[in-house]
C-alpha cells in the first residue's frame, strides 16, 4: 500500500505515506550496508536457502483488485508450498465495488482448504482491513502484501530465507521487513516520499528504511501483547512503532516494486493533505506525546539489515545487533 491514495479504498492517507517513504531514503549499495558499523555480515556456514519455516498465514487486503488478485492467489499458493510446511492465504475483500468479490468466491471453491475469503459489507479503510487479516491469520508466521500486484509474492522467499537464516545461527527474528529496491512510482511521489520519510522518522523515532513498504513477514505471537487501533493508512505508522517499542527483532531485506498494472492512482488534493496531516498529528500525539508524558522512555527493539544485488540473489541474512 502506498500512501499516496489509490483506488484500492485506503486511506488516502495510506498512499501520501508509501510513496514517501520509500522514496525517503536512497537505498546504498549492498557492500555499503553490511559494511556499515550497525550491520553485520552473516556467518559464510549459515545457508537456509530452500528449507521451509513450519507455518505461514499470508493474507491480502483487496479493495477493486479484480484485475490482479487471482494472480495474487495463485502465485502465493504456488510459493507456499515451497517455504512453509503448512500455510493458509486468506483475502481481505474490503467491500470492493468491481469483481473482486466474485471472483475471490470463484478461488475460494477452486483452491479449498488453503484458501479463505472475508468480505466486508462496506469498505472500511485499509487499516480495518489488516487488522481483519491478522485476526484472522492462524499460523506460526504472517505474511501480507497488497492485492494490487506492485509486489511480487514469490519474494516471499527471500523473507523466509531471512528468518530461517537468524534461527539457524541461534538468533531471534520478530519482523522481516521489506524495504523497496527502486520505487515505481511518478517522480513527483518520489519526492514527496523523501520528505515524508524525514518528517516521520524525526516525530516518531523510526528505525527502519521504509515503513511503509507493505511486505513483511511476522511473528504472529506478537499481535497477542501489540493491538492496532487505525482504520486508515496510518496503521503502518503505527504497526512498526509499537513493534519497535514492544522490543521487537527487525531484519530488513531489499525488494522489488512494481508499476500498477491495474486500477488508476488518484493523486492527493488539499482535503487529503489536510486529513493526512490531521491524523498523523493525531497517531504522534498518541504514541508519542501521551506515552513521553506519563512514563520513562521505552526500550526499542533492534533493526537488523540483509542485502541482495538481485532480487534472484541468496539472501544473507545480519546477525543481530541484540536490543537496544
Amino acid at each position: 500500500m502506498s500512501f499516496f491514495g489509490n483506488d484500492r479504498g485506503h486511506d488516502p492517507f495510506a498512499d501520501i505515506l508509501t510513496a514517501l517513504l520509500l522514496a525517503v531514503t536512497p537505498v546504498p549499495p549492498v557492500q555499503t550496508l553490511m559494511a556499515s558499523p550497525d550491520f553485520h555480515t552473516p556467518p559464510a556456514t549459515v545457508s537456509s536457502h530452500g528449507k521451509k519455516l513450519p507455518s505461514i498465514s499470508a493474507f491480502f487486503p483487496a479493495y477493486n483488485d479484480g484485475g490482479t488478485i487471482a494472480s495474487m492467489v495463485v502465485t502465493t499458493l504456488a510459493t507456499l508450498r515451497e517455504c512453509a510446511e503448512d500455510f493458509e492465504v486468506i483475502v481481505v475483500n474490503d467491500g470492493s465495488a468491481d469483481y473482486t468479490g466474485a471472483l475471490l468466491d470463484e478461488l475460494a471453491q477452486t483452491h479449498a482448504p488453503h484458501l479463505r475469503v472475508i468480505h466486508h459489507p462496506r469498505n472500511r479503510g485499509y487499516g480495518a482491513a489488516l487488522r481483519t487479516g491478522f485476526a484472522a491469520a492462524t499460523r506460526e508466521w504472517v505474511f501480507y502484501t497488497d492485492g494490487d500486484a506492485q509486489y511480487n509474492p514469490q519474494q516471499l522467499r527471500l523473507l523466509v530465507d531471512a528468518a530461517l537464516a537468524r534461527q539457524a545461527a541461534g538468533e531471534r527474528v520478530d519482523v522481516v521487513n521489506g524495504y523497496k529496491i527502486c520505487r515505481q512510482d511518478p517522480w513527483y511521489r518520489v519526492v514527496i516520499g523523501r520528505i515524508y520519510h524525514h518528517v516521520v522518522k524525526l516525530m516518531f523515532g523510526f528505525k527502519l528504511r521504509d515503513v511503509d513498504c507493505d511486505f513483511r513477514l511476522i511473528r504472529r505471537e506478537i499481535f497477542e501483547r501489540v493491538a492496532l487501533r487505525s482504520d486508515s493508512g496510518t496503521i503502518c505508522l503505527e504497526m512498526v512503532k509499537k513493534f519497535q517499542d514492544a522490543g521487537c527483532v527487525f531484519v530488513e531485506v531489499p525488494v522489488n516494486h512494481f508499476h500498477r498494472a491495474f486500477g488508476r492512482s488518484q493523486f492527493f488534493n488539499f482535503s487529503r493533505l489536510w486529513r493526512t496531516a490531521v491524523q498523523l498529528l493525531s497517531l504522534w500525539r498518541e504514541l508519542i506525546w501521551r506515552r513521553s508524558s506519563s512514563k520513562p522512555s521505552i526500550t526499542t527493539g533492534a533493526i537488523e539489515r540483509s542485502g541482495i544485488e538481485k532480487s534472484s540473489s541468496p539472501l544473507a541474512s545480519a546477525p543481530p545487533a541484540g536490543r537496544a
